[in-house]
């Protein structure tokens, strides 16, 4: 049972030396916080021994600070409002979906066995309804189905894998998001926690590989249940910290980088490179672009060369904005082994070894994901680590694009959602001209041209979504690269409009790192990685463009 303090005993506590404040019926003791308080002690001392909820609400995005300084400085609850608190704790908890509830009570340890060694290891119990409404229900702030409308594209495993990836998420990415962001660099141990939760295989796509990732999946949904909208679902809760540079720190390379040995590596390739992967012991990154080619696969200039007794290909050349491989231990590498053009290329497993250099680039966002200048230099390379068979690496590249666009679109669709949420909630709290910002028929107008933006391009999304479930892997590459390529455009300049607009709504909270604006400043940033990487929106439009004529000549043929 926690210490309860009466308002006046709190209200002694006012000092630079002894210094408590409350914020929701909650007191905390912020001495030793003060010279580290970004806006100064000042500010702390100014509120100290006072309820200061509305003034820290209205200077901070609540639940991430309290979530990441609060467990250090709380010392107890205001007098009178520990059973008003359980009352709230309680009225809370009703309000959260069956499929959160039970993901909460999966994770909670066991008393015999400690908190890592047990957490993610039940089964969560199916709930009943399926368009029970889930999280935060801000306007346009979640999908329609998480919203309570009915879907014919989510079952019941879907609804028990999103509460638990977000109980995953909350607990391990989103208090360190920004701290994160700012190092540059994640830490190696969260694809260990992601891999043991059950969670890390699932950005390679379906069927789920349990041969290599084991068959334990987060919230305890079984192997063969997992399809494509668990996919999405994982890389929407990823996407709700509002970071392109964690989703593509963690799951980045990863996605892009291992399909091509999954898919077409041997047996022993897979055991020394898949299996280390999707445990999270290793990085593996896809190296393609070049300084001179970018898009121009077909044009790449690194070369391999097989050594005078054929055990070795000797690797000579650079890449560019490659993700991932300033932390990679493995570089699915696209390399030229034969002529000119797209028929001589392969694609070799390269280790991080000698002659391997990697350096990391300063760009303007998604820091977390490592991007990164590689040079090889005489690298030597056993032949064993070609992957499927020497110039068809092209193939094996082109194959996994439809799969790496779609994620890119899920994510910016994301982070739009996020953007039209984050300025939601903004314009609540905000008051200008004597009155809170939604008021302002001028930001409800943003507010809606946002979200109907944000709605076509995920009805877009699962459409196509249901396609990638439904068809085998030729008819995707036959009918969805055209519609792909166009969503993956649409849903970057949608991404744009709204990180603009939701600047904009924010102001100058929005044009500096960290505090309330975080996320909007952020992805403000982010979003020319989703316009270029992976296709340009240029090169996407017309690519949508020219496959819907190529099949429409093919089916008027069938007809004369």
């Amino acid at each position: 049972m926690s210490k309860t303090y009466s308002a006046a005993e709190v209200a002694k506590h006012n000092t630079e030396t002894d210094c408590w404040i409350i914020i929701n019926n909650k007191v905390y003791d912020v001495t030793k916080f003060l010279k580290l308080h970004p806006g100064g002690k000042k500010v702390l001392l100014n509120v100290g021994g006072q309820e200061c909820t509305e003034q820290f609400n209205q200077f901070h995005n609540a639940a991430q600070v309290i979530g990441k300084y609060g467990p250090k400085l709380i010392i107890g609850e205001l007098e009178g409002a520990t059973s008003g608190g359980k009352k709230e704790q309680k009225k809370s908890e009703e309000q959260k979906k069956p499929e959160a509830a039970a993901a909460a009570k999966a994770d909670k340890p066991k008393a015999d066995k400690p908190k890592a060694e047990a957490r993610h290891t039940a089964v969560v119990p199916v709930p009943s309804a399926v368009n029970e409404p889930y999280g935060d229900m801000i306007p346009y702030g979640d999908p329609s189905w998480y919203q309570g409308w009915n879907s014919p594209y989510y079952n019941e495993s879907h609804k028990v894998y999103r509460a638990a990836v977000r109980a995953f998420v909350d607990e391990n990415i989103a208090p360190f998001t920004f701290e994160w962001d700012e190092q540059k660099e994640l830490p190696r141990e969260l694809f260990n926690k992601a891999a043991q939760a059950g969670w890390l295989g699932g950005c390679c796509g379906a069927p789920w590989q349990t041969k290599w990732a084991g068959d334990k999946l987060v919230g305890g949904i079984k192997p063969e249940q997992f399809d494509a909208f668990h996919e999405q679902i994982g890389t929407e809760e990823l996407s709700r910290v509002g970071s392109g540079g964690i989703a593509w720190g963690l799951f980045g390379g990863l996605s892009i980088g291992l399909p091509p040995v999954l898919h077409f590596g041997t047996d022993d390739l897979k055991e020394r490179v898949v299996r280390p992967c999707l445990k999270g012991d290793k990085i593996i990154c896809l190296a393609v672009t070049e300084p001179t080619a970018g898009s121009d696969v077909a044009n790449l200039k690194t070369t391999a060369k097989k050594t005078a007794d054929g055990k070795h290909y000797i690797v000579n050349g650079e890449k560019k904005w490659i993700t991932n491989g300033v932390f990679a231990d493995f570089f699915t590498t696209a390399v030229r082994t034969g002529e000119e053009g797209m028929g001589g290329v392969s694609l070799l497993v390269i280790p991080r070894t000698k002659g391997v250099k990697t350096t990391q680039m300063k760009c303007s966002g998604v820091w977390p994901s490592g991007t990164t200048y590689v040079e090889f230099d005489d690298v030597m390379v056993p032949v064993e680590n070609l992957i499927g068979k020497e110039n068809q690496g092209f193939r094996y590249i082109m194959y996994n694009f439809n799969h790496e666009r779609w994620g890119m679109a899920c994510q910016a669709i994301t982070f739009s959602r996020v953007c039209v949420s984050e300025a939601m909630k903004h314009s609540f709290k905000r008051k200008t001209f004597g009155k809170k910002l939604i008021e302002h028929p001028v930001i409800r107008f943003k507010l809606a041209q946002m979200a109907r933006q944000v709605e076509s391009a995920h009805a877009w999304l699962e459409s196509i979504t249901f396609q990638m479930k439904t068809l085998s892997h030729a008819d995707q590459n036959r009918i969805l690269g055209g519609p792909i390529a166009l969503l993956k455009a649409h849903s970057s300049v949608v991404f744009e409009y709204c990180a603009r607009e939701a600047a904009q709504i924010f102001g100058g909270l929005a044009y500096t790192r960290g505090g309330q604006g975080e996320k909007v400043e952020r992805l403000y940033r982010e979003v020319r990685a989703y316009a270029i990487p992976a296709g340009s929106e240029e090169i996407m439009l017309d690519l949508g463009v020219r496959m819907a004529l190529k099949t429409a000549a093919k089916n008027f043929k069938a007809k004369m």
